[in-house]
């Protein structure tokens, strides 16, 4: 069975939901009609030009992308344009566009996650955790005999999902009583008689956001009149999503050593990698953040990394951070700066493979691949050598 564009969507935005992106960002489908039949699905970083073509020539149905085609609010995308040249020619040959950027960064299992497998990290959690969804504990008594029942109704509406685990629910037994008042329209008992029941205590975490509907399939699957449940909030707790990660080596190496690892590790490009730091420091627990990440340095100082592997670094961000560890005495932490596309590429692999693997859990099949396009912006590199001073 083949998938719909639309039954993709669901499903990259299953594992990549697109309420969890950076409040700037521009995520989800760019180009494509949802009801269309979906059968081969590019993965690639950029969606530049050169990767419109290798999205074409291969006969992709859609083409995800990390970066978004229009990050910023444009009024039209006229094929004057390179930008509008690509969703042009995209959606001439049928081709959806998808942008999976910040959501992706945070999620479990994405960018950032790949990025410390790619590296061998283990012991990984989020750098700045972000925190889990909102949560309601509902809590209800109901005769034992419907127990079953209202935790199929309840699980049904969105309640007892917990990671990979559906209709999760805790269940006691205890006596229940009541006196139904001349009015009432008991299920169990009398009007003005003291009423005993064996009840069943349920209880079950529901995303906030679907409160209106388990309420509402609670009373409507329960036997009472009047059920008695209580909707309690925990307290916000991190998640396991957030930006960049935290980890560290199965055996400590040299900062030089780390740094020739994490090259070995990312797609060659023209930057290559380098490093701040003492050759020599002995490196243990590392940092990572896929992409620009200067604005989490001091985060990575709380984290007590021996090291932070990220793109982008800017002179004074970079200059501050070391001019600090060496004031301090520390030498920690030491930089690994790599090319940006360099540090989003291995997630791509793993999206696709995620992205197969949950289309045929329901049944679809869908043929996944990764772009080997390397699509740095960055072209050429010149090594400089120090001129003695005249």
């Amino acid at each position: 069975m083949s998938s719909t564009l639309a039954d993709v969507v669901a499903a990259l935005e299953q594992r990549y939901p697109t309420g969890t992106a950076q409040a700037w960002d521009a995520v989800g489908l760019v180009v494509g009609d949802p009801a269309a039949p979906v059968r081969r699905v590019l993965f690639a970083v950029d969606p530049v030009a050169a990767v419109a073509d290798e999205a074409l020539a291969w006969g992709a149905d859609l083409l995800v992308t990390h970066h978004p085609l229009f990050l910023r609010a444009v009024h039209g995308f006229a094929a004057g344009t390179a930008k509008g040249a690509v969703a042009h020619r995209l959606a001439r040959a049928g081709v959806a566009l998808y942008a999976a950027h910040t959501n992706a960064d945070a999620a479990a299992g994405g960018v950032a996650d790949a990025l410390a497998d790619a590296i061998g990290l283990v012991d990984v959690q989020p750098l700045v955790a972000a925190a889990g969804e909102p949560l309601d504990k509902v809590v209800v008594m109901v005769p034992v005999e419907h127990a079953e029942r209202l935790v199929d109704a309840l699980a049904a509406a969105g309640a007892g999902a917990l990671g990979e685990y559906t209709r999760a629910a805790f269940t006691s037994t205890g006596e229940g009583t009541f006196v139904p008042s001349p009015a009432a329209h008991p299920a169990i008992g009398r009007a003005g008689e003291v009423a005993r029941v064996v009840e069943a205590r349920i209880e079950m975490v529901a995303p906030r956001r679907r409160r209106a509907a388990v309420v509402a399939a609670l009373r409507a699957s329960h036997p009472y009149e009047e059920p008695a449940f209580d909707i309690l909030e925990p307290a916000a707790l991190p998640g396991p999503t957030g930006l960049g990660r935290v980890g560290r080596l199965p055996e400590p190496q040299t900062l030089d050593a780390f740094a020739r690892r994490v090259a070995g590790a990312l797609p060659a490009t023209a930057q290559g990698v380098r490093y701040a730091g003492d050759p020599g420091l002995v490196v243990r627990k590392v940092a990572v953040l896929g992409g620009s990440g200067d604005s989490e340095l001091d985060a990575v100082r709380a984290a007590g990394a021996d090291a932070y592997v990220t793109s982008d670094l800017r002179h004074h961000p970079a200059s501050e951070a070391r001019e600090r560890a060496d004031f301090e005495g520390r030498g920690t932490p030491a930089l690994v700066d790599t090319a940006h596309f360099a540090s989003e590429w291995p997630w791509l692999a793993r999206a696709a493979d995620r992205l197969a693997a949950d289309l045929a859990t329901a049944g679809a099949t869908v043929e996944t691949r990764v772009s080997v396009l390397v699509t740095d912006p960055w072209t050429g590199h010149v090594d400089t050598h120090r001129k003695d001073s005249v």
